[in-house]
């Protein structure tokens, strides 16, 4: 993107009238946010925190889109390559590891751009969190051994019974999620989400505006497809087998969007030919939740 770009010069406007506030870009998969924040980091002096809950994980890198080493010499990227796929990273610990980022960006003289798609991390890093109660190593040894005896969807079942808004909003696969919901309620007899609504993510940490490209459905469609296939021809697959080999089966990101497919393609649960497809239809599921976030929050679409 050029300075050509009417989007992008609109942008370098708003971030430019109040530098104050922090930009944070956001939108659903494969709508351009690593391009348009690489694009406004080289206008504005910028350096990009990333909000992404899969590429802050070393070794999960093609399925996660993150940006390539070209693209990271355009601008530099924080919390990414950051931690090792078996370290437990929550929406707590990385808004206090994106503090100390944009602190050490505007320390020295920089623009801070938070970019990513894990919405909820960029809400407790603008808002803050629920106080709810701290974690719990017993009970979550306790739900991994429900997912170890029964699967994924018990524990989300188990999840339902108790606080079916966040059951909802969770996907059965996101375990470390589901679990902390259930310790939640099962540590202070209030559900998860009435601690979420009574917080209401009123009160703000960061001045921030938050900003995605308008893209249709018809062409985030075809992005999406052509981004599988790209991840496809460029050793998604062996990626994933490589993880599987150093042992990170059971690491959180592995059950994310793209890489829990390509597992049980390895594993011998699709085939080569049905795997496109099914992680295309993962994708647009995500994307669905994303747009659901996005329709209740304040973004300034380009």
């Amino acid at each position: 993107m050029s300075g050509g770009d009417p989007g992008l010069d609109r942008l370098v406007a708003l971030a430019r009238a109040d530098p104050a506030r922090l930009v944070c870009i956001v939108g659903p998969t494969a709508s351009g946010k690593t391009d348009l924040a690489i694009a406004l980091a080289e206008r504005v002096d910028g350096e990009i925190v990333s909000a992404d809950s899969v590429q802050i994980y070393r070794g999960f890198d093609i399925g996660s889109g993150k940006a390539t080493a070209e693209e990271r010499t355009r601008a530099p990227h924080h919390l990414v390559d950051t931690h090792d796929p078996l370290e437990a990273v929550d929406a707590a610990s990385y808004a206090r590891l994106a503090e100390e980022a944009i602190g050490d960006i505007r320390a020295r003289g920089k623009t801070a751009i938070v970019c990513g798609g894990t919405f909820f991390w960029i809400r407790a890093l603008v808002h803050g969190l629920a106080p709810a109660p701290p974690a719990d190593d017993s009970l979550r040894a306790r739900h991994r051994a429900i997912v170890a005896e029964s699967g994924r969807e018990a524990l989300h079942a188990a999840l339902g019974q108790v606080d079916p808004p966040s059951a909802a909003r969770l996907h059965p696969n996101d375990v470390v999620r589901v679990s902390r919901a259930l310790e939640v309620f099962e540590l202070s007899g209030k559900p998860m989400s009435t601690w979420q609504r009574e917080h209401g993510f009123r009160g703000r940490r960061h001045e921030a505006l938050l900003v995605g490209r308008d893209v249709s459905g018809e062409e985030l469609a075809a992005r999406i497809g052509a981004r599988v296939e790209g991840w496809l021809r460029g050793g998604f697959v062996e990626e994933v087998e490589s993880l599987l080999a150093r042992g990170y089966r059971e690491a959180r990101p592995m059950s994310s969007v793209g890489y829990a497919e390509v597992r049980d393609h390895v594993d011998g649960k699709l085939s080569g030919g049905e795997l496109r497809d099914a992680i295309v239809q993962s994708t647009r599921v995500f994307v669905r939740r994303q747009r659901t976030w996005l329709r209740g929050t304040d973004v300034t679409w380009l």
